[in-house]
């Protein structure tokens, strides 16, 4: 049976499967992570989400409508095991500092190494700037490796160096390298499925309330990414990483 496919994805798959900077830049990252690991570096992995005040209390909005809704971005860490158990951080996206702060990754890097001892630490790496090329008149993007920044919260390799870690980003184009979107899509479907269960109105003459137990939801939600949804999680993860092993070696 033939199969068509969309010739635009076609290209976009093509150019990030086999760019050979990627390929040597998704290759160096799996070394890396596979010598740690050998020496004894427990692997965690780092990251975060950002839900949308509307998702929460189910108000259907126009998606430019979006853009006005708080949002919250909430922070955790995470084991091949399950989630570290470290108290994870919900910041309020308009309420967070200029400047992103490095005490809460200064604190995970000292929660660690008192409870798993040496790690690697992993995060995301994000989308590489697009620059404007007066050449061609096309946007590019620049291949350097930026500064592992999660957008809530400053990544600093000194200060996991300086607590026996190191810090390491999976490439941009190997994202699902990160086990942490599965773990978040299933806190978002919990929300979605539950969230009248968590939710409390009142209604008056004049006006009507609804209150959000949020962090009992977002708290319950967390929870359903059991230890068994970790390992499934991480072992899909484990297959991707021997296959590029072996296909880019």
């Amino acid at each position: 049976m033939h199969r068509i496919v969309n010739p635009l994805l076609k290209h976009i798959i093509h150019r990030s499967y086999l760019d050979p900077t990627l390929k040597k830049q998704c290759l160096q990252y799996l070394k890396t992570l596979r010598t740690l690991q050998f020496n004894g570096y427990n692997t965690i992995f780092l990251g975060e989400t950002d839900i949308l005040e509307s998702l929460i209390t189910g108000e259907k909005v126009p998606q430019e409508g979006n853009l006005n809704w708080p949002i919250w971005t909430i922070v955790h860490a995470a084991s091949s095991q399950g989630w570290v158990p470290w108290k994870y951080r919900v910041f309020l996206r308009d309420d967070l500092p200029l400047n992103q702060q490095e005490d809460v990754f200064q604190e995970l890097c000292h929660f660690l190494s008192v409870t798993y001892g040496k790690c690697a630490i992993v995060v995301r790496e994000k989308r590489p700037p697009r620059v404007r090329n007066e050449e061609s008149s096309q946007e590019e993007e620049i291949s350097e490796p930026q500064p592992e920044y999660l957008s809530s919260i400053k990544c600093c390799l000194e200060i996991a160096k300086a607590a026996g870690h190191e810090l390491l980003s999976v490439p941009f184009p190997y994202n699902y390298l990160h086990p942490m979107d599965t773990a978040w899509s299933s806190l978002k479907w919990f929300v979605i499925s539950n969230r009248k269960d968590y939710s409390l109105k009142s209604i008056e003459r004049t006006y009507s309330y609804q209150c959000i137990l949020f962090s009992d939801l977002i708290g319950k939600g967390i929870e359903k990414m059991s230890p068994s949804k970790w390992k499934a999680a991480v072992s899909k993860v484990r297959r991707w990483e021997n296959y590029y092993l072996d296909k880019f070696s």
